[in-house]
Parts: structure tokens; sequence; C-alpha cells
């Protein structure tokens, strides 16, 4: 709280400005696509892509790894206050590096311009002061400044705007020296866009049984350089990454933690017990923590889906009409389970045949055998040594959608599967 670092500005742009960003967003993505301008590394504000995406396509590389016995080393890397200190002169001479029009060059270049800003503490204020870096959250042009990150890079790296993985097998030294010689080039790449690393927050995640526990040092050795710290457990896009990729209890446990107290509050705030009235309140403010990503850390044992029915059981409780029905009848209106298969076909659909297509090329195989029979868009089921694997979305989903009719798979687009799927499957809240 003492720290000045800690509080940063806020800036605040008129209604006409916004429009003309969007009008100019729109070329700019078109552009960005036509030549490529981003890699598949990156994953926040793409269209088509997702924190769901991010984690999917990356630890379904690790825990192929992981189930071939070999051992693997993820690096989690922060920028420090990475929108707040981009030098404006760097993304843009990189928008001409990748051949926008000078007009879109021009524009931006003067948006960025004659900015200033000021402090307000308890009603004194500093005088204005000009500000040199920085560009707004979730804005494009940041996308465009980090896309040659990946450039030089050996091992798998995934970025979510500047929250960024790097994974590597490190059986071998030799898979060790390559993590360690993409940390350099990321420390070279930081040092020539005046950018730098929270040391304090990149952190080494060692997976596999027989991992030797190797470590890694950030910054240039002929300098200062800071060994990365080991983690027994991670936090990325959310979701709590443990050593053993144990991920079903932890994930659970403060799911059910974050949405209880929001139970609570539409208890204490919402006289009506009505299903039109509660329903709609936990659809949108409680559910979303109980099925956030949940297809990535799917719970598979029945005691850690308990804790996730157990905060539902609270809420059908509460709806009028239904609180003296047998714990069964309620649960089979509202079962999680059911939606969580639900949620895999539909994700399953969107890598396959919809908006994460990109995202999803390489994490399903067609299986071409014999297309006459099933539903005509098969899978192949890949092979797995270990039940962490076995239980990961891309492997468990293969035989629930190899299951479902023909016209459910062949649905031209994801409003019509969903349509289809409820039919198929009964139906469903």
């Amino acid at each position: 709280m003492d720290d000045p670092g800690n509080y940063r500005p806020v800036s605040l742009t008129s209604v006409p400005g916004k429009i003309l960003e969007q009008i100019l967003l729109e070329g700019m993505l078109r552009h960005m696509k036509t030549n490529k301008v981003l890699g598949d590394s990156q994953h926040g504000f793409t269209k088509g892509k997702s924190c769901l995406a991010n984690l999917v396509a990356f630890y379904d590389g690790a825990t192929e790894l992981m189930d071939r016995g070999r051992a693997v080393d993820v690096i989690y890397l922060d920028l420090c206050k990475a929108f707040d200190t981009v030098p404006h002169d760097i993304p843009l001479s990189k928008l001409e590096s990748h051949q926008f029009d000078r007009w879109t060059t021009w524009w931006i270049k003067n948006w960025l311009d004659g900015r200033t800003q000021r402090a307000e503490l308890n009603g004194s204020m500093c005088s204005w002061r000009p500000v040199m870096s920085g560009v707004p959250q979730g804005s494009v042009l940041f996308n465009i400044f980090i896309g040659d990150m990946h450039s030089g890079i050996e091992c798998a790296l995934s970025n979510f705007v500047d929250d960024t993985k790097l994974c590597g097998s490190v059986d071998m030294l030799e898979g060790r020296n390559a993590i360690q010689r993409d940390l350099d080039t990321l420390v070279r790449w930081a040092d020539a866009n005046l950018m730098k690393f929270n040391y304090d927050k990149c952190k080494v995640l060692h997976l596999g049984r027989s991992n030797l526990r190797h470590t890694y040092r950030l910054g240039r050795e002929e300098i200062q350089s800071s060994e990365i710290q080991s983690s027994p457990a991670e936090k990325d896009m959310g979701v709590l990454v443990d050593k053993k990729m144990n991920m079903s209890q932890i994930p659970c446990a403060l799911a059910a933690q974050k949405a209880n107290p929001i139970l609570g509050c539409i208890k204490r705030s919402v006289t009506s017990r009505l299903r039109e009235a509660i329903l709609p309140l936990y659809s949108a403010l409680m559910r979303p923590h109980l099925e956030y990503c949940v297809q990535f850390w799917c719970p598979q044992h029945k005691k850690d889906m308990e804790v996730l029915e157990q905060a539902q059981r609270r809420a059908t409780r509460m709806i009028r009409g239904l609180e003296h029905l047998p714990y069964e009848d309620r649960m089979r209106k509202f079962s999680l389970e059911k939606r969580r298969l639900r949620g895999d076909l539909i994700a399953a659909f969107q890598y396959l045949k919809g908006a994460y297509r990109d995202a999803g090329e390489g994490l399903f195989i067609r299986d071409c055998g014999d297309r006459t029979r099933g539903n005509g868009f098969k899978l192949k089921q890949g092979k797995f040594r270990l039940d962490m694997r076995k239980k990961f979305f891309t492997v468990r989903v293969v035989r629930h959608w190899n299951g479902l009719p023909r016209e459910v798979v062949n649905a031209p687009s994801l409003t019509v599967f969903n349509a289809v799927l409820d039919r198929a499957s009964g139906g469903m809240i």
C-alpha cells in the first residue's frame, strides 16, 4: 500500500475516440491476418483464441512428454508493468516494419503523442507530466509490440498478452541448455525493447518423476542475473497447476471457495426465492467460477466432483419448490457433471470446426479408416500410459465425440451444434 509503484494511472478516452479506434482496429486485424503479423504463440486479445485455448494447447504437449516418461520443465515469466512501460517509438517502428500503411501509423503516432498526466491525493494535485510510454490494456498495439518475442526460440513458447510460458524436455543436459538459451534470447529481446522481467514472479515448475530439477538464470550473467526459483505449484490463467499435474483437487477447492461467498451474497441480498430470480443470478455470478476453464482441469474423482456439487446443492436448495425434493432429483435438473460433458463436446467442436480451429491444429487426428460407420467424423484415440494423460481434455473427449450421432457432428455452426446436441442428449439448462 505504501509503495507508489503499485499505483497506476487510469486513462479514459472519449466516445468519438473509441469509435475511431474500433474502425481502425478492423483494418489492422485484416492486415495482421493476411500478413501473419502475430505468431501462433499469442493467445491474448486474439480472435479465435482464449485462456482455455492457451492452457489446452500448451499442456497438451507437456502431458504428452510426461506420458512418454520424459522430464519436463515449465518456466513462467512475467514482464514488469508491461502495458505501462512500452516506449511509444518502438511499436511505431514495428508497425512500419510490418508494412502497415502510413496513414495508420501516423494516426497511431498522433494518438500517442502529446499525452499528459498528473496525480491527485487527498485533494492535492501535482503538475502535469508528459507521458512517454504506455499503451492501453487490451489494445492490438501491445500484441504487435510483443509479437516478435518468439523469434529464435527453440522450445515451446506460449503467450497470453505479456504472461509467457516456456516448456521443454530436460531428460538430457542439452534440453536444459536449450531452455537456458531461450531465456537468454528473451532477456535480449527485453533489453532491446526497453522492458524488464519481474524476477520475483518468474518461476520454474519441474514435472515428471525423473526430473533432475535443473537450475536456470534470468538476466545477462556478465551484468546481472538471478536464479529462477522453483515452485511446487503455479497459478496459470487463474488455474493452479502443480508439479504432479493433478488438476482436479486443488482447482475444485479453489472454485468452490470463490463461488460460496457469492451464493451467500445472493441469499442475503435477494428476498425472492422464485426460480426466475435465483437461477439467473446463480448462472451469471456463481456458476462461472465452478466452470471456468473446466475443460482443462476437469475433476475426475468423486470426492472432487462432490466439492463442486456441494456448492450447487446449496444454490438449488434456495429455489422455492425444490428445497424439499431429494438431493438426487434436484441435481438431475442442474447436474454440473452433465454440463461438463456438454462443455467438453462444445469445446471439441470449436477446435475441430469452430472458432478455435487454428489453435487446435494438431491436437486431434481424424480417423479415416472407415467413414461409412459411426458419425463420419471420428477421431483417433491417442495412446496413453498415465492416468494424467488419459484424463486430459484432448484424450478423454475423443470417446464421447466418436459416440455422437452423425447429425450432431455435421452441424454447420456452433449454434446449430448446441441445439442438435441438446435434442440428442435430452436437453439441459
